[in-house]
């Protein structure tokens, strides 16, 4: 691509970011409200993911919500890793006592592997450090590889409340129960593990709180234990359309992905989450070139069933962006008028939210700076 046609499609993105800004841009969302920023695991295009630096720079950047994704240790404490393989996210690799724990898993009918959460007690876990995952692409968050420790849930919340003391605004709380199904099968199942530990925090039962999941059989069972807590939402996670919930594979169903996402099947989620929560790719595909494609009917039909719409993930790098939002410069390239671009052509669609890995980046779409 010529960097003058370069120029003319970022310049055309920028035309519709400016198209995007004020009322306008929250026109077709479900209640008229501002879309909300979530700060995915944190802030990891400049700190590794799920770590106090991550979730601090989440905060300072104007995060309405962060992410602490859930896995559980052998002792049965919920910690924050984006999977229970922390292979790509510690530095467990370089521990020689740990050598003889490295091994492979069947985790939701994929084979992995590694070193596992379950297979550590939370105080072996406190001696590894975060390290950044993309280390190739994001060197500014590779430099504080070594600084941090993994976190657990109950961390997080006092990290929020704490800071929400600080700055005099609420934060929100955007929780995922991850590998619900696998957990239960050895012994250490999620949900009640996690009703505890909110349940034990005050913060927690004042906060705006937003409970993720791929799986569905959980969610229900969330649905039935808290509720419809006014400061409670519960949000169904869509993965890629022809995928199955791993819960829904796990006990050998037919339902994938794409029959939750019909008319019928999000009247059918509407009646235990509040928020249905595609891959961005699903809501508007890429075409055949690798450009951004004409929108589905998801954020419509989803608004019909009552269900809010947040979309994951937006990344402001140019390996994460379609090809006619790229800039100059190769793949690793930080494209952040590509990324504000990008998001603003989402929020055109009404939707509600979405997860970000730059929140400052998010900010700025919604906000119109």
């Amino acid at each position: 691509m010529s960097v003058s046609r370069r120029q003319a499609l970022i310049s055309g993105g920028a035309a519709v970011a400016a198209a995007m800004t004020g009322g306008m841009a929250m026109a077709g969302t479900l209640k008229g409200d501002k879309p909300l920023v979530f700060g995915h695991r944190g802030a990891p295009a400049h700190r590794p993911e799920h770590t106090r630096g991550s979730y601090l720079k989440a905060i300072e950047d104007g995060a309405d919500y962060i992410e602490p994704d859930l896995v559980a240790t052998k002792d049965g404490v919920l910690v924050v890793r984006h999977e229970n393989n922390i292979a790509d996210t510690t530095d467990v690799a370089g521990h020689p006592k740990f050598a003889g724990r490295k091994t492979a898993k069947t985790i939701d009918g994929r084979s992995v592997t590694g070193w596992f959460t379950e297979d550590f007690t939370l105080a072996e876990l406190k001696t590894l450090r975060a390290i950044e995952r993309l280390g190739d692409v994001r060197p500014e968050s590779k430099g504080y590889d070594g600084q941090y420790d993994v976190l657990t849930f109950a961390e997080v919340i006092d990290l929020v409340a704490d800071e929400a003391a600080k700055r005099g605004r609420m934060i929100g709380l955007v929780p995922e129960i991850k590998h619900s199904t696998y957990f239960a099968s050895i012994g250490l199942s999620m949900e009640d593990r996690f009703l505890s530990v909110l349940a034990r925090h005050d913060y927690a039962r004042r906060a705006p709180v937003e409970i993720q999941s791929f799986e569905v059989a959980n969610l229900k069972y969330l649905r039935g234990k808290i509720g419809r807590a006014p400061n409670v939402k519960l949000m169904q996670l869509f993965d890629e359309f022809q995928m199955k919930p791993g819960d829904v594979g796990a006990a050998g169903g037919t339902t994938r992905y794409a029959d939750m996402a019909t008319p019928k099947g999000l009247a059918q989620v509407a009646t235990y989450a509040d928020v249905a929560a595609p891959w961005s790719r699903s809501v508007m595909p890429l075409d055949v070139a690798g450009n951004l494609g004409p929108a589905t009917s998801f954020v419509d039909d989803a608004h019909k069933a009552g269900l809010l719409v947040r979309l994951y993930t937006f990344r402001p790098e140019n390996r994460f962006l379609p090809l006619d939002y790229r800039s100059a410069g190769g793949e690793s390239v930080r494209n952040e008028a590509g990324s504000v671009a990008e998001i603003r052509r989402y929020l055109a669609l009404g939707i509600d939210g979405f997860f970000t890995d730059d929140p400052a980046l998010g900010r700025r779409a919604v906000d119109g700076d």
